[in-house]
């Protein structure tokens, strides 16, 4: 598959946070052509592994995705919903998404606005799930508590640009495995975790390092671009700009010798590059570098706009730098 086929495929996988089992069997897969071995911790993380006698390097992309965990069933059929990850009822309202149910059974709906609610700023609790049932029972039927549901939207391009919910984070998948295809001989010892339950809390990169015991860990995932009309400047990376080295964000200040490594390889390999400064928003890396006795850990990043929306936006070319640059440090000497 071209980069946008193997997009497509893995947002279009069912995966929300504490339900990654889908999105792990289709990564396996993938990845299994160059894997020497594939393992699954306890909490799910998906493990590749390309031996080496050199030093461990580990580079973790989370699978997992935000979403809504159905809390309540009204006696109309609707349905009440909590947030499962860093989701903005603004920013969801009108979303079409759908929930696999404890039977396998795809089962669609609408995200909707209490009418009473307060339309500029309304709250979770003003949010709920139009499933088409007419009644508590018939809902019942199709529907459990705890179930969690997902944004529909589909995958299109729009130029050179990609449109698509949960690039945040099957974009850094993509990635990782497009790099495990491209590296073509290394003395390092090449961990490739796809972790669960990031958005959550970073939860499965903690147990995965903790397991793993990296000497280096890059954390590879997409980063805010707010290079659109009104929008804050929470962070420095853009669209098109390149892989965007991270410096910072709100759980991690980078180690400065793998930031320098990465912008050295990026120079020498006439890669482009920017650098990531970011405000609000953290990543797997404030998990890793926290590990046992520390690792020396840093981050390539994917721009992205309106994330954790139903409709996120990258650029190719940012994909295919980060491949790029993955590639140069997984076949670098440490």
């Amino acid at each position: 598959m071209d980069m946008f086929e193997l997009i497509s495929h893995l947002t279009s996988v069912f995966g929300p946070s504490g339900q990654e089992q889908a999105i792990a069997q289709s990564i396996t897969a993938l990845a299994k052509p160059y894997a020497d071995e594939i393992t699954a911790d306890i909490m799910g993380n998906l493990i590749v592994h390309k031996k080496g006698n050199g030093p461990k390097l580990m580079f973790c992309a989370h699978m997992d995705t935000v979403g809504l965990i159905i809390t309540y069933i009204e006696e109309d059929g609707t349905l009440r919903v909590g947030k499962l990850g860093g989701v903005t009822p603004k920013a969801i309202c009108n979303a079409p998404v759908h929930c696999v149910n404890g039977s396998g059974q795809r089962v669609n709906g609408t995200v909707k606005l209490h009418g009473k609610a307060d339309q500029n700023k309304p709250a979770t609790d003003d949010l709920y799930v139009d499933i088409g049932a007419e009644s508590r029972e018939e809902a019942q039927k199709l529907v459990s508590l705890g179930d969690k549901l997902v944004f529909s939207t589909q995958t299109t391009a729009a130029g050179n640009r990609v449109i698509s919910p949960y690039l945040d984070n099957r974009i850094s998948c993509a990635v990782l495995l497009k790099a495990m295809e491209e590296i073509k001989s290394t003395g390092n010892d090449l961990y490739f975790v796809f972790s669960v339950q990031e958005e959550l809390g970073l939860r499965g990169a903690k147990t995965a390092a903790y397991g793993i015991t990296p000497d280096y860990a890059l954390a590879v995932d997409v980063t805010g671009a707010y290079d659109y009309p009104g929008a804050s400047k929470l962070g420095s990376a853009k669209l098109g700009g390149g892989a965007a080295i991270k410096v910072m964000d709100t759980s991690v200040i980078c180690h400065p010798a793998m930031v320098q490594k990465l912008n050295d390889l990026a120079e020498e390999k006439g890669i482009p590059a920017q650098q990531d400064v970011l405000t609000k928003g953290g990543t797997d890396a404030g998990a890793i570098c926290q590990s046992r006795l520390g690792v020396i850990t840093g981050g390539v990043s994917i721009p992205c706009r309106y994330i954790h929306t139903p409709t996120e936006m990258i650029d190719l070319s940012d994909a295919k730098a980060c491949v790029r640059l993955i590639t140069a440090l997984a076949e670098s000497s440490f």
